[in-house]
């Protein structure tokens, strides 16, 4: 790759990890009147970038730097939610080349917070950290139920399905729906995760996979593909 667009790779990633989103976002400070992502991708794909190299060089490095930063407590929920802001503004310039077919995903992850619980922004976390890895995102909201889940699964063979709850009354329905999911897709992958989600509670209710944060969960799905 010449080094004007390697240039311009850093640049969008960047921007993505700390959270440019445009030209005209104050935030940072420091980049105040800078392009941001929005722009700097729009230049690369003028200039002959392709969307896979912008997405595997310059976002899934950005977002895995902000997913290890915030594991590690030296950012937090506000700077991870600018930092998904910035990447999902470089996305809407790389979609229509995963629509039309012509760049591939690296699969189908259904995303919902369980029936009864209204909370949504871990979930929302959980999913701008996910696609900035390179997967196609189905979010079905909050208060989903099994039924839903199962629909959505129909939809898209093959996908992994994330469930999150935020109080302790809801884990009961995640319990449910992991069950029925089980029972009727036996070979497919469920992530859980949530504040009052556990290992052990994991364990317990057999899903697959339990992570405190939304680095572990884009870890495991990298073992996936």
């Amino acid at each position: 790759m010449i080094p004007e667009m390697t240039e311009i790779l850093e640049r969008i990633s960047t921007c993505v990890e700390l959270g440019k989103v445009d030209i005209k976002s104050p935030y940072p400070p420091a980049m105040k009147g800078q392009e941001g992502a929005f722009e700097l991708t729009r230049l690369a794909l003028d200039e002959g970038v392709s969307p896979g190299d912008i997405l595997e060089k310059a976002l899934i490095p950005a977002m895995s730097r902000v997913g290890q930063k915030f594991s590690r407590n030296e950012i937090f929920v506000p700077q991870m939610l600018m930092a998904a802001k910035a990447m999902s503004s470089s996305m809407t310039h790389i979609k229509p080349f995963y629509l039309s077919g012509e760049t591939k995903r690296r699969g189908t992850f259904i995303i919902g917070t369980v029936k009864g619980d209204l909370h949504d922004i871990g979930k929302n976390l959980v999913s701008m950290m996910i696609e900035g890895s390179g997967w196609e995102i189905v979010d079905l909201g909050v208060d989903v139920s099994t039924e839903k889940f199962i629909e959505a699964v129909e939809k898209h063979p093959g996908s992994v399905v994330g469930l999150s709850a935020l109080l302790t009354t809801t884990m009961e329905n995640m319990r449910k729906s992991v069950e029925v999911l089980k029972n009727r897709f036996p070979a497919m992958k469920i992530l859980v995760g949530g504040a009052p989600v556990t290992e052990e509670f994991c364990r317990k209710i057999g899903a697959d996979f339990y992570s405190p944060d939304p680095q572990g969960a884009v870890e495991y799905l990298r073992t996936l593909t």
